[in-house]
């Protein structure tokens, strides 16, 4: 028997905390981006007050990281199943002690540690959250994370960026139009395996008895979501929203929850693909027209929908 989630957050609850996002993040953070733009490395000239910029920087970063600490929690708060909401249990001092430590570490070791700074963020979101007075637990590794990275991105990456300087020379910016479009194609394209590794990494959580995760097969699922990026990209975006919601049925569909025995929790997604595409274009515009301040209603009405038509259902004894 299927078992259908909800989405209870609404606009209005959530637009006060997007309003302090707006106004003091990304305003002050467009006109720092601004300023910086008179600086010209060039020239030797260092522009004044450019430790007080640093400073601010830093600042907004700090702020960033605080305010996405109440937007995921009132984000998964939002969430129910049979009435029963998720809750999560964040300790502020505990997370900027995680989050401190995380980045001196990473500037330390010249980014190495990144991959167990973000399994610490991860595990610290999945553990103090719980459905009915049962938590959960992340079980991804950093040192796994940390292989993801070097095989799917770092590595390609170097092996692309050194043929190419043999290939077109040093800067691929004097070269035709031709070649930085091949560029461009080539850099998504090895985005691919790093984005399918990525997710497959963070979907692994117990609950209980139950270990969930994406059973899937690594060909076929970069396949459709490389057909799925490739179809955004010729469409200049419009096709996104429709990328997304069929990643996202290709994907629940491959999510499971097994435990000892037979039995086993499986997931669903019940798309509408033309209604729930042109739902998603019509939230998008309203916060594009509203110049990003109609976003709070747009992530709770499309969260909404797309929870409603998720469900999950025990397979076996």
């Amino acid at each position: 028997m299927k078992t259908y989630l909800n989405f209870q957050l609404t606009g209005k609850q959530l637009f006060p905390l997007w309003l302090i996002f707006y106004v003091f993040f990304l305003l002050p953070y467009f006109v720092l981006i601004f300023k910086l733009q008179s600086f010209n490395p060039e020239s030797g000239v260092v522009p004044a007050f450019s430790f007080w910029y640093f400073l601010l920087l830093m600042i907004l970063v700090l702020f960033a990281m605080v305010w996405t600490l109440y937007f995921v929690k009132m984000i998964l708060q939002g969430i129910s199943l049979k009435e029963s909401h998720i809750k999560c249990d964040y300790k502020v001092g505990k997370y900027l002690g995680i989050v401190f430590l995380g980045m001196l570490l990473s500037i330390i070791t010249l980014g190495i540690y990144s991959p167990w700074f973000v399994r610490n963020l991860q595990r610290f979101f999945v553990d103090n959250s719980s459905y009915k007075d049962n938590r959960f637990s992340f079980l991804g590794k950093g040192g796994k994370l940390f292989a993801i990275i070097l095989l799917t991105l770092i590595i390609p990456m170097i092996i692309i960026g050194v043929g190419m300087y043999f290939l077109i020379g040093q800067d691929i910016n004097t070269q035709p139009p031709s070649y930085q479009v091949i560029n461009q194609i080539i850099m998504t394209v090895i985005l691919i395996p790093y984005m399918y590794y990525i997710y497959k990494w963070v979907v692994d959580f117990r609950y209980k008895d139950y270990h969930f995760k994406w059973d899937t097969e690594a060909l076929p699922s970069m396949g459709k979501i490389a057909v799925e990026v490739l179809l955004s990209i010729i469409t200049i975006g419009i096709y996104f929203p429709m990328a997304f919601l069929k990643l996202y049925k290709y994907f629940s569909e491959r999510t499971i929850g097994k435990v000892s025995g037979s039995q086993t929790i499986t997931f669903g997604f019940d798309i509408d693909p033309l209604n729930d595409f042109l739902f998603m274009w019509g939230q998008i515009l309203l916060t594009i027209i509203t110049l990003g301040i109609y976003y709070p209603w747009a992530i709770c009405k499309i969260s909404q929908r797309i929870m409603s038509k998720s469900f999950m259902e025990k397979v076996g004894n």
